[in-house]
């Protein structure tokens, strides 16, 4: 899959033989900055869309084909023994009921052409998996959850498992029971935007340079009135609701600011936007663990563990996934649940009218 930071192709090899997954090999496939630019253009209405799109989609995938291809490679695996590649694809519009849309109107939409993955590789590929969660009246979002309580769960232990990416978002465990999920707002999307334009660089390593800035309270209540936090029962965004120019608007009509100090209070912002939609569950957590690529940003870790005293902080990889993979590892685990028939979705999460079998089935060159 690839996520809202379109930071590269995560891969991972899945062996869901046993009662719990095991991770076997994993990779991180480079997008050409070429093709990144033309994700972050079509992210947004322009002209002559459909044109770019079909290209696109092809390009996409092509990558992902190619990506796969390199991780069995690597791992040593003959393709013929892989059941089916899950792909997630790369998102390039979220349009979701609580978005505002009307259920009627609202949609996801994916690419990365499943077909192409499949005529490449010669694998059976299953993709698509957001719109039927969508169609029955959910948000198509996050599906994560789902598999997060099967991977994670444990008996008598309340545990949190936040996925730090461009977009931040939260599965709440009872034992081994899914009780919640949903995005929290942002993870690392205003981060990578303001320290690439200050610094030109993708990220804030360590988050070192919002270590080394204050944070400026005007600033973040100004953030914290964006209308999404004010939203309960299942929820999801995206880049559309938190984006460089939404962050802009807010800068513009405040005093200058100092750049490092923006960076503290964006990485703040994220942190009490996690904890404060954990505080608002009923579910009283021991354990958080962290995935995603926001698991490395040491500084905003420690502002969360400062809004969640008391609660055991950690990352997945202490479970058994390594946190870079997590979401990688659920699509592959979702395509498994598609082959078998069996429903990948999580209503108490989507808000979708039931269980549903997501995705659709391309087969592979021997099927």
């Amino acid at each position: 899959m690839s996520g809202t930071s379109v930071d590269g192709i995560d891969c991972a090899v899945l062996d869901t033989t046993n009662e719990r997954t095991r991770l076997v090999h994993t990779l991180d496939y480079p997008i050409p900055d070429a093709v990144r630019s033309k994700v972050t253009q079509i992210s947004h209405s322009g002209e002559d869309e459909i044109e770019r799109l079909g290209t696109l989609d092809r390009q996409l995938g092509q990558l992902f084909a190619q990506a796969a291809l390199q991780l069995l490679n690597e791992a040593g695996i003959d393709g013929k023994d892989i059941l089916a590649i899950g792909s997630h694809g790369q998102t390039i519009r979220h349009r979701p009921p609580s978005g505002g849309h009307a259920t009627s109107e609202s949609f996801t939409l994916q690419i990365g052409d499943p077909n192409t993955i499949a005529e490449i590789t010669g694998i059976t590929t299953v993709a698509d998996f957001r719109r039927r969660d969508l169609a029955a009246g959910g948000e198509g979002a996050p599906l994560a959850p789902a598999f997060h309580a099967d991977a994670f769960g444990q008996p008598h232990t309340n545990r949190a498992i936040v996925n730090i990416g461009g977009i931040a978002n939260v599965s709440l465990l009872e034992g081994e029971d899914l009780v919640s999920g949903f995005d929290t707002g942002p993870g690392n999307t205003l981060m990578d935007h303001w320290i690439n334009r200050h610094r030109s660089d993708a990220f804030d390593r360590n988050g070192s340079w919002a270590a080394s800035g204050r944070i400026e309270e005007t600033l973040l209540r100004q953030l914290l009135q964006h209308p999404y936090l004010d939203l309960r029962g299942p929820r999801s965004t995206g880049k559309e609701a938190f984006n460089r120019a939404w962050l802009e608007e807010i800068l513009t009509a405040l005093p200058a600011q100092d750049a490092a100090d923006v960076q503290a209070t964006l990485a703040e912002y994220t942190a009490i936007t996690i904890a404060g939609a954990i505080k608002d569950s009923d579910l009283e957590i021991s354990e958080l663990y962290v995935c995603g690529g926001g698991a490395h940003n040491c500084h905003l870790l420690e502002r969360l563990a400062i809004a969640l005293p008391g609660v055991h902080l950690a990352d997945t990889g202490s479970l058994g996934i390594p946190p870079d993979w997590v979401e990688a590892a659920t699509f592959a685990w979702l395509a498994w649940r598609t082959l078998a028939a069996l429903p990948g979705n999580a209503p108490v999460v989507t808000g979708a009218r039931g269980p549903r079998v997501l995705g659709a089935i391309y087969p592979g060159n021997d099927s």
